[in-house]
């Protein structure tokens, strides 16, 4: 294949998945009842350009399918036919498995032919009027498709060796548990006199396959799962002659995108062709200027702090170019990472099929709303935060929302409503996820921490109590099901929020709901930052957690019993932290101490340090990927003078304090 020509095939592919979601989300703006001739069009044109383009490439079995899609749509709009709920649900089964044809002809990974076979069938069976099978019957008689096994990417952190674990051996107990076939990934392998003999290199891909648990899966790399990227997937079952096959297929809309940004160009408004005013631009290409950007900021740092020293007199020019170039990369910076920025609707706009599908096979009626679709987020978190916003959708229809009957006898209305907002707050996005649902059971959550053993403060206040959810393993369900009970998400939700830079709190109220409220930085690549000096050494700590700076009375410090010193702001007493002893740099510089006023995951901590040196924008280096992971650091920088800054993070900082208080 020439470069020109795969060239085409990323765009097809691109513009095929865009298409295919204006197709799902004008599908279910159909089954609410909209009925306007421009929004079917809009279908039909969706699925007959990813047709046009399918046949043109060669690829038969999407051109094949939405053939007969796109026959189906065009009686539609020709008002040949009734909007029945037979159609839209054969419709949007065959939008899951284009997704899947579209991934089969992108990666050779293949499709179920199966699925596709009996997706046509259903959309042939609506075009002649025959009996279509009944989903929610069938899906009432037919058990869930076990997994037939698991396809596992294994990527050890490099520092994985010296948390004493071995990749070989989690291989080896993979290999006990069914038939196992591996791979070896060496891309991250060094030449020979780069290679460092205790940082693990390689990656694997592993295939198990067998009927093995999640569960056993899980177990294998429960040891190392804080110090590797693991990405598992299931290999589902072919489907039996009786099963509806499409159900059996993986809806791709869940999945987070890869691939080029299209990114806006400015131009005319009005009839201007979108070809014109947009270019498609890989991700690769924007992050390596994102990169080239924050080293231009270093070098901006550097020349400051070296010009310092000059007589302002006899350098007033070069003092006024180096103002006017901090200005000007401010700007730069400020415009490229714009770039990289996209709505959040880019994830909102998956959760109507997800709440649909759901609640349909839950029996419950649920309501979706969104808020502030327009809010921006770095790409990066976009893709990363789609899963643990699924996993919190879905627990607020499987747990939060009861059934209509239980809903009507509680004064409510019968249709719960979820809402999924997102807006900008002090240098953070906020994402909320909430349902009018049941709430939380304060009393049967300590019940079930006690049966655990879990350590639980004497008086525990309602978010103490909320936040035994988030312990690994802890569930509430009587019964374990495909959707719940297994005790595994929350903490895995937690974990991944955390490691984007983020923090999750959680509110509740029995009878009245839950509300789910994420915390991100608007970015990963560069931070608005306090440095302050803390024994020989500088640090960082992210401006948006910064509430004040003072340097209080002797009088407002004090130890107490049980907690540890102390220190009172305007009448509220703050856990105090010499970051001299947390980070062990020995003792502080100065008696009269400084401190800065600081809120992370919820509560305000005090944290005494020798000197504020200034307020300056840094470029966020990962810590982990250069060296290993540092409790109570999120990161790195290189300040103006070469040398090395850690950045502080406030969120594990606030949760390493409470593992004694609760004790």
């Amino acid at each position: 294949m020439s470069m020109d020509m795969q060239r085409f095939h990323v765009t097809f592919f691109e513009e095929s998945r865009e298409g295919l979601e204006a197709m799902e989300a004008g599908l279910l703006q159909l089954e609410q009842g909209n009925r306007d001739s421009d929004l079917i069009n809009s279908i039909f044109r969706a699925a007959h350009s990813i047709k046009g383009g399918a046949a043109t490439f060669g690829f038969e079995s999407v051109a094949g399918l939405t053939h007969v899609l796109e026959t189906l749509l065009d009686e539609l709009r020709a008002g040949k036919r009734a909007v029945t709920g037979a159609a839209i649900d054969a419709m949007l089964a065959s939008v899951d498995v284009l997704r899947a044809l579209l991934g089969e002809a992108e990666t050779g990974h293949p499709a179920d032919p199966q699925a596709s076979q009996a997706v046509q069938a259903r959309l042939n069976a609506v075009l002649t009027g025959t009996e279509v099978p009944v989903l929610a019957a069938v899906k009432a008689e037919v058990p869930e498709a076990e997994p037939a096994g698991w396809r596992i990417g294994f990527t050890p952190a490099p520092s994985l060796f010296m948390s004493g674990n071995d990749p070989l051996r989690i291989i080896r107990e993979l290999d006990r548990l069914g038939n196992l076939d591996v791979a070896c990934r060496i891309e991250r392998l060094p030449g020979f006199e780069q290679m460092d003999p205790l940082e693990a290199y390689l990656a694997w891909d592993l295939g198990l396959i067998g009927a093995v648990p999640r569960s056993a899966v899980d177990d294998a790399f429960s040891w190392v799962e804080d110090d590797c990227e693991l990405d598992v997937q299931a290999i589902l079952a072919k489907a039996s002659a009786d099963t509806d096959a499409s159900d059996l297929v993986m809806p791709a809309a869940l999945e987070p995108s890869t691939g080029p940004v299209a990114v806006a160009a400015e131009g005319k408004s009005g009839g201007q062709d979108p070809a014109e005013s947009s270019i498609r631009v890989s991700t690769d290409k924007i992050d390596g200027l994102i990169n080239l950007v924050g080293e231009l900021v270093i070098t901006q740092a550097m020349l400051k702090q070296v010009s310092a020293n000059l007589d302002p007199a006899l350098a007033e020019r070069l003092f006024e170019g180096l103002d006017l170039l901090e200005r000007n990369t401010r700007d730069l910076q400020e415009a490229v990472i714009g770039v990289r920025m996209l709505p959040v609707e880019a994830v909102f706009r998956r959760f109507p099929r997800l709440v649909r599908d759901l609640s349909a096979r839950l029996g419950k009626q649920v309501r979706l709303k969104t808020l502030g679709e327009g809010t921006e987020l770095d790409k990066g978190l976009i893709e990363k935060i789609a899963d643990p916003l699924v996993h919190l959708v879905r627990n607020s229809i499987d747990h939060g929302l009861e059934l209509p009957d239980a809903r009507l006898a509680a004064g409510k209305d019968q249709t719960g409503t979820i809402t999924l907002a997102a807006s900008h707050q002090g240098g953070h996005i906020v994402i909320e996820v909430a349902d009018d649902g049941r709430g939380l059971d304060r009393e049967r959550i300590l019940a079930k921490a006690a049966e655990r053993g879990l350590v639980v403060p004497e008086k525990p206040t309602d978010s103490q109590v909320w936040d035994l959810i988030f312990q690994p393993g802890f569930s509430t369900a009587d019964a374990v099901t495909d959707l719940s009970g297994r005790g595994v998400g929350m903490d895995v939700v937690r974990r991944n929020i955390q490691a984007l830079g983020g923090e999750v709190q959680l509110e509740s109220g029995t009878g009245r709901g839950t509300r789910v409220v994420i915390r991100l930085p608007l970015t990963l690549a560069i931070l608005d930052g306090m440095t302050v000096a803390v024994g020989d050494q500088t640090l960082i700590l992210p401006l948006s957690h910064v509430i004040e700076a003072l340097q209080p009375e002797p009088d407002d410090m004090r130890s107490v019993a049980g907690e540890g010193r102390v220190l009172r702001v305007r009448g509220e007493y703050l856990p105090l932290v010499s970051l001299n002893e947390y980070y062990r740099y020995g003792q502080a510089r100065r008696d009269d101490a400084i401190v800065v006023v600081v809120e992370g995951d919820g509560q305000k901590l005090a944290l005494q340090v020798d000197d504020l040196v200034g307020q300056q924008q840094v470029v966020v280096k990962n810590l982990e990927n250069n060296y290993r992971r540092v409790d109570g650091i999120s990161g790195a920088t290189i300040l103006g003078d070469g040398r090395v800054a850690l950045i502080v993070d406030i969120g594990g900082l606030v949760r390493s304090l409470r593992v004694p208080q609760a004790a």
